[in-house]
């Protein structure tokens, strides 16, 4: 299962690629998951019901998982390239101007049912954070379904000095770089960063499988400063959007 997921995600990397409408990357994905399922001479049927096994056993599949994402994130990093737009950001610490403060697992598994629909995170702000300071959530959402419509919610939260709350909310419903941006006021800070991922079951209530696969997740905090040098200015005009 291991090996068949490592393929699959390199092939839907593929199609995401690729020019064109969303049905031709639809299409290549399809035809992608058919060539992987050739290669390990697995049927479609077999495929199905293992992930099915799976899918009662959350907790030995989000260790699978765990070692898929470690392995692309390693092949990414050998062949000298990134796995998104915003994986420049990996490397940041957690000081600096523009800084990678994420703190929990890089990678979640989701299903739309309790408790695996739902991932919370809570972050207090340290000494590194400064009044004006922006925030973004960014990550690489993959969904995995037989059947139904895809339903999630990202959520990005900032409880500010003043005790007001700033929340921005994205829908996912393809899969593909979901990135939030929150701006605040140059005279506030930020007392605490928090947030949820969240997979619905849509409008079919069936026991099909349905997976929402979580990479490369990040926490991007921008300092603001009359002295912003060229990278950050480039780097806050990224805007939060769907794909």
């Amino acid at each position: 299962m291991e090996e068949i997921l490592y393929d699959y995600h390199i092939g839907q990397a593929m199609a995401q690629l690729e020019d064109g409408e969303t049905e031709q990357r639809n299409y290549d994905r399809m035809v992608n998951m058919a060539a992987v399922l050739k290669k390990h001479k697995v049927t479609k049927a077999e495929f199905d019901s293992s992930l099915v096994y799976y899918y009662t056993r959350s907790d030995r599949f989000q260790k699978i998982y765990k070692r898929v994402a470690e392995r692309l994130s390693d092949e990414a990093l050998s062949l000298g390239a990134s796995e998104g737009e915003v994986e420049r950001y990996s490397s940041l610490s957690m000081s600096g101007d523009t800084a990678n403060i994420w703190s929990g697992n890089r990678m979640q598994v989701l299903m739309p049912f309790a408790p695996y629909n739902y991932v919370g995170f809570r972050q207090k702000a340290d000494t590194t954070y400064r009044k004006g300071d922006s925030f973004l959530l960014t990550l690489t959402a993959e969904f995995m379904y037989q059947s139904g419509s895809k339903d999630a919610v990202t959520c990005l939260t900032l409880k500010l000095d003043n005790d007001s709350i700033i929340s921005r909310v994205n829908r996912v419903t393809v899969s593909g770089l979901n990135q939030i941006r929150v701006n605040i006021a140059d005279s506030l800070a930020v007392k605490e960063v928090y947030g949820y991922f969240y997979l619905g079951k849509g409008n079919d209530h069936s026991s099909t499988l349905k997976l929402m696969f979580l990479r490369n997740i990040q926490l991007i905090r921008f300092h603001m400063s009359n002295n912003t040098n060229n990278t950050n200015k480039n780097d806050l005009k990224l805007k939060p959007r769907e794909l």
